[in-house]
């Protein structure tokens, strides 16, 4: 989608998983849009399950960490679900260490990730 130039979005199996197109995710700038573009796959796109996957990423800054508290809020809010996935040990530390890792739901990979959501939406109808 042309649409957004800080991720990639794609949908499988009914789940919207987002690439960050940036290695480094520092400059506030950079953060803003990415943020912006993170809130309309929420407010204006209609998304609701988002898989969000770390593994182009190299660094994260704690500014970022704010964008992702604010999208799992809005995700929540539409009754939806927010995965994060692919994670370095470098960037998963920082979610250990801000505890950020006890509010997200954090899975290896995009495939174990992509299961979790199949077993949380296939309930009793």
């Amino acid at each position: 989608m042309s649409a957004y130039q800080r991720i990639d979005v794609s949908e499988i199996r009914g789940i919207t998983v987002v690439y960050f197109n940036e290695r480094k995710i520092l400059e506030a700038a950079q953060i803003l849009e990415l943020g912006e573009e993170l809130l309309r796959l929420i407010e204006k796109d209609g998304k609701r399950d988002v898989l969000l996957d770390f593994g182009n990423v190299e660094f994260l800054s704690s500014a970022a960490l704010n964008k992702l508290i604010i999208l799992d809020k809005k995700v929540k809010g539409k009754s939806g679900q927010l995965k994060l996935c692919n994670m370095t040990p470098e960037i998963r530390e920082v979610f250990v260490i801000t505890r950020l890792n006890q509010l997200f739901d954090i899975v290896d990979t995009r495939d174990r990730a992509m299961d979790g959501f199949q077993r949380a939406t296939a309930g009793p109808a």
